[in-house]
């Protein structure tokens, strides 16, 4: 499968519709790390063929930020209609698959677009509950995500905390499978920054890896609670150094213990402070 054209450590994923292209081509200048066109749920009935189009013709070309494209509900005829006209795209880095619940539906997907990285968007409780069987359907699966909005609605739950389990559960899973850290879901409020932070923050300690956002407004915050701070650089680089004179577990002059897995973090932590090195 070819390598997806992303940068090493995305942080930050903007939505944008797909019927609105001078939209697309601010985002596309955002910053954002990838940028997703959208043409469910943002894109009115009346308006589908339009984004379809719209989509392609901005696809038939690389662009400058990598470009994923979130589907119609898939087994639909929208969904289908929308892979025969974007899968040959040169311009398509990656397709998100909207309310996923089963790994047949990942395969299905995946036999008809054997060179696209497919990232599975969890929205339900079913959903949920699969997360695992999800995460491990096919090598061209590339992440998990969870849909926040509608597994709310789905659980009837309201406010982060009665989410919390839930996004353990995709962190899990993805982890699990060998796929990267799952990105946070959107911060519905884009006035919000404040709260958007804290969310991030939240979302952090929980074992996420970036953002979605929903406006070039959130990116700076998702970025900055995300990236490690220097606090955390210079542990990473301590962690590192007493690695590289003696093998095997270890204890440090702090009292901290470190071990390979301490290690591999360290080098995680290093690799997205250099990100943009």
């Amino acid at each position: 499968m070819p390598t997806p054209h992303l940068s090493p450590t995305p942080l930050t994923w903007l939505y944008v519709p797909g019927d609105r292209p001078e939209r697309v081509a601010k985002a596309l200048t955002s910053g954002a790390d990838v940028v997703i066109v959208d043409l469910e749920d943002s894109v009115a009935p009346d308006r589908k063929e339009y984004a379809r189009a719209a989509t392609a013709d901005l696809l038939s070309d690389v662009p400058p930020t990598p470009v994923h494209v979130r589907l119609n509900a898939l087994g639909s005829p929208l969904s289908q209609a929308d892979l025969h006209a974007l899968a040959p795209c040169p311009g398509l880095s990656g397709l998100r698959l909207p309310k996923v619940t089963d790994s047949a539906e990942i395969r299905h997907i995946a036999n008809n677009t054997p060179a696209t990285p497919l990232y599975a968007l969890i929205e339900s409780a079913l959903g949920v509950e699969h997360a695992h069987h999800i995460a491990t359907a096919h090598p061209c699966l590339a992440g998990i995500a969870l849909g926040e909005v509608d597994l709310g609605a789905d659980l009837g739950v309201r406010g982060e905390e009665g989410l919390t389990w839930a996004r353990s559960r995709i962190v899990v899973a993805a982890r699990s499978a060998g796929l990267p850290a799952p990105a946070q879901s959107v911060h519905p409020d884009i006035t919000d920054l404040e709260g958007l932070a804290a969310s991030c923050a939240r979302g952090r300690v929980l074992g996420f890896f970036g953002r979605a956002a929903l406006h070039p407004r959130q990116l700076p915050v998702i970025e900055r609670m995300y990236l490690p701070t220097p606090d955390e650089v210079e542990e990473a680089e301590q962690t590192l150094k007493a690695a590289a004179t003696e093998e095997g577990a270890l204890m440090l002059p702090d009292g901290r213990f470190i071990d390979a897995a301490v290690v591999a973090a360290a080098r995680r932590t290093l690799e997205v402070a250099r990100r943009d090195v």
